[in-house]
């Protein structure tokens, strides 16, 4: 099928080629012949190099070159699957697919469905946000912090967390050493502007960020301001997830109180947690709580994951089959629940470890 259209396509190009500014065929060739040497050709392509640009050249790099030329090469293009209505085919920005996802995927917790939906969908439908968007996770390991981000990424680019849009930092992986922060600063600042430039939209994910220094996050503080750029470069584009254990017993303690009252989990509202999260998260210790990130009122939503309880324990255990491919029962579910630690230890209500380690636990009641 390949020849089929590259053959024509190519002669038609060469018998006009004395039509064309050489300066127009360059700017336009290239792309195209990337796809067609790491796609079609299979040649040993630089990192990302096919994943780069993967939107049809705009048409003012098409001046000098006739109509019907385009076209056909428009259309052989296509024919390949590379043609998208965004113009940016990394970029998907599946609001209908985030809601659905958070609505099935993510057990109990019912604040962080709601606030992240209409966060990310308002700032997706307001192209001229005055800042970028900043949300921080707050909740116990396990409670679906890391998971929410996986979900946002999956629907907002079309490679997920490996899209060349997304950057996932995990603080004490990425910048174990104090003595280094000031190199760390400069590294992440590159990062950041780097990808700014590389793609209209921005997804920067930073995993256990209570232990970021406070320098760290006071060097990318400008990102993320009211500022229309810096040095030239707008990050009005740009999300921002910040995922914490801080506020884990506060958020517990809220949980705690609503049950002992009788009251559903479900009426727990974000008036319960939201200042009570950004009030211990600024008098914590660490980097995040002493940063000019929460002194400067720049996160945007405080996004309380509440801890899960048995019958959420469950539902991932039924996931975590589903996933497999494994057909299971209700007295199974029950087996893989009941395995779990329960906290506090007069209540035994909430799972200790969240849904965290289902996925390998069931491994253990497998025939």
């Amino acid at each position: 099928m390949y020849v089929r259209w590259f053959l024509p396509l190519l002669g038609a190009l060469t018998a006009q080629a004395d039509f064309f500014q050489f300066d127009s065929i360059s700017n336009v060739s290239t792309y195209y012949f990337n796809y067609i040497y790491c796609n079609i050709w299979e040649g040993e392509c630089q990192p990302n190099q096919d994943d780069a640009t993967q939107q049809v050249p705009t048409r003012d790099l098409w001046a000098g070159f006739p109509h019907d030329y385009i076209s056909l090469l428009h259309q052989w293009y296509c024919s390949l699957g590379q043609c998208c209505e965004s113009g940016d085919c990394r970029i998907t920005n599946n609001i209908t697919g985030l809601a659905r996802d958070l609505q099935t995927k993510l057990h109990g917790q019912h604040l962080a469905q709601s606030v992240v939906l209409k966060a990310i969908q308002g700032f997706i439908n307001n192209p001229e946000s005055n800042k970028p968007l900043t949300l921080s996770f707050h909740g116990w390991s396990g409670t679906g912090k890391n998971f929410v981000a996986r979900i946002i990424a999956d629907n907002l680019y079309r490679d997920g967390v490996k899209s060349e849009c997304v950057r996932l930092f995990i603080a004490p992986f990425h910048f174990p050493h104090a003595r280094l922060v000031d190199t760390y600063k400069g590294q992440l600042r590159e990062a950041i502007r780097d990808m700014v430039l590389r793609c209209s939209q921005t997804l920067f994910i930073f995993d256990e960020a209570e232990k970021l220094h406070p320098g760290l996050i006071d060097a990318i503080k400008p990102y993320m301001d009211h500022y229309d750029n810096v040095d030239g470069v707008s990050y009005r584009r740009a999300i921002f997830l910040f995922l914490s254990n801080i506020g884990g017993a506060t958020i517990n303690d809220v949980a705690l109180d609503f049950w002992h009252s009788g009251q559903n989990r479900e009426d727990i509202g974000m008036e319960d947690l939201e200042h009570r999260l950004r009030t211990e998260t600024m008098e914590s210790q660490g980097g995040f709580a002493q940063s000019e990130l929460m002194s400067g009122h720049l996160i945007d939503f405080f996004v309380p994951f509440l801890p899960l309880e048995y019958r959420h324990i469950k539902l991932c255990a039924r996931d975590a089959y589903a996933a497999r491919g494994l057909e299971t029962d209700e007295a199974t579910l029950d087996e893989v629940a009941k395995a779990m630690l329960y906290v506090p230890k007069e209540e035994r209500l909430f799972s200790a470890q969240g849904c965290k380690s289902i996925p390998q636990r069931i491994n253990f009641f497998l025939p």
